[in-house]
């Protein structure tokens, strides 16, 4: 396989992954990490190597190294492996998921910015999601008519937070996540409840057109659930590990025990919450944007823009929300093309980046 985004939490969940399935790993990805890239390299020996910056090319220790965006894309055209596992965090991760569907590769995507802005010219034929989220209401689907689709949230950093202190929320306070650890942005993601409306979005464009819905579930055993017509719900529970979805993507014939099951006398119980838009101000463009799922490029590139402002200490964190919302009502025509969704992310960037 052909692996983008390799020392991420994911990325390594996949190697786990690939090694207990003797899947050999032709190509790993990487960004600034080089030192988990280097354990990875004496263990798995890929073909090729690609890093995000040819400064730091010396310090790898493989013969067979590139740099850049560009070597992203040659390398999954020139492949001889079949599936391309992305895990690559950020609208970066696009243009990869669309050269290798492309080039008629299966494409097990974690990048969830690739069909928040660009689900209407992909095709999901070759598209395996590794969300945890996506993959428990796969998992459910059954051939009954359905009347919603829902998926969970953990709440973010902030779920138990005084609200009237969330504008001098820091950097530092996003990044305690209640349940589990993950890269900085999706953090941030996590905390604002943009990554669970992004998912929404993917589901959105998995699934067809229907009602999506998610709630927080606080202990992140339930990862989706699935209201039947008939007044019947199933619910996917699971330990929380990226193992089990990223198995499946992996070897459709998945048959093997990969997590212990979920304990419910442990678990004792079970706490479910509404978002909300006091605590949660996004969620207020939620039904909109899903009536509308091509303006995900407008969320996406004012969520990256505001993200960075809020790391150079320029906007607070209530501030990324709200730039998200203003750029929203701002950009409202529908791109027509992948060319158009790319001049539409530049845009929207510049905007933001102007807003006070």
């Amino acid at each position: 396989m052909v692996l983008l985004g390799s020392t991420g939490s994911i990325g390594v969940n996949a190697l786990i992954v690939a090694s207990r399935f003797n899947i050999s790993v032709e190509v790993l990805v990487a960004g600034r990490n080089i030192k988990v890239l280097n354990e990875q390299i004496k263990k798995h020996s890929p073909q090729v190597v690609i890093i995000a910056d040819k400064k730091d090319i010396p310090r790898v220790n493989h013969t067979n190294v590139y740099a850049g965006n560009e070597a992203i894309l040659q390398v999954i055209e020139e492949s001889k492996s079949d599936l391309v596992v992305n895990a690559l965090v950020g609208f970066l991760g696009l243009r990869p998921t669309l050269k290798a569907i492309e080039c008629g590769k299966k494409v097990a995507l974690a990048n969830k910015e690739s069909l928040v802005a660009c689900g209407a010219f992909i095709d999901i034929k070759n598209i395996q999601p590794i969300d945890s989220e996506h993959f428990g209401l796969w998992y459910l689907l059954q051939d009954r008519p359905v009347q919603k689709m829902i998926i969970t949230a953990s709440g973010g950093a902030f779920r138990d937070w005084d609200i009237t202190k969330l504008q001098n929320a820091t950097l530092a306070d996003t990044q305690k996540h209640p349940n589990w650890s993950m890269g900085q942005k999706i953090t941030i993601d996590s905390a604002t409840m943009v990554n669970k409306m992004f998912e929404l979005l993917e589901a959105r464009w998995l699934f067809g057109e229907g009602e999506y819905h998610a709630i927080i579930e606080t202990k992140s055993l339930i990862h989706a659930l699935i209201d039947f017509k008939d007044g019947s719900t199933t619910a996917h529970f699971a330990n929380a590990s990226m193992q089990l979805p990223i198995a499946f993507a992996l070897d459709e014939k998945m048959d093997e025990n990969i997590l212990e099951h979920v304990d419910l006398v442990k678990t004792g119980s079970l706490e479910f919450r509404e978002i909300t838009t006091d605590r949660y101000p996004i969620w207020k463009i939620k039904d909109e944007l899903l009536a509308n799922p091509e303006r995900g490029v407008v969320v996406n590139a004012a969520n990256e823009a505001a993200i960075e402002m809020f790391i150079q200490q320029k906007i607070g964190f209530m501030e990324i929300s709200k730039h998200i919302i203003t750029a929203f009502h701002h950009f409202t025509k529908m791109p027509k093309n992948i060319e158009e969704v790319f001049a539409l992310d530049s845009k929207v960037r510049d905007y933001v980046r102007e807003l006070k």
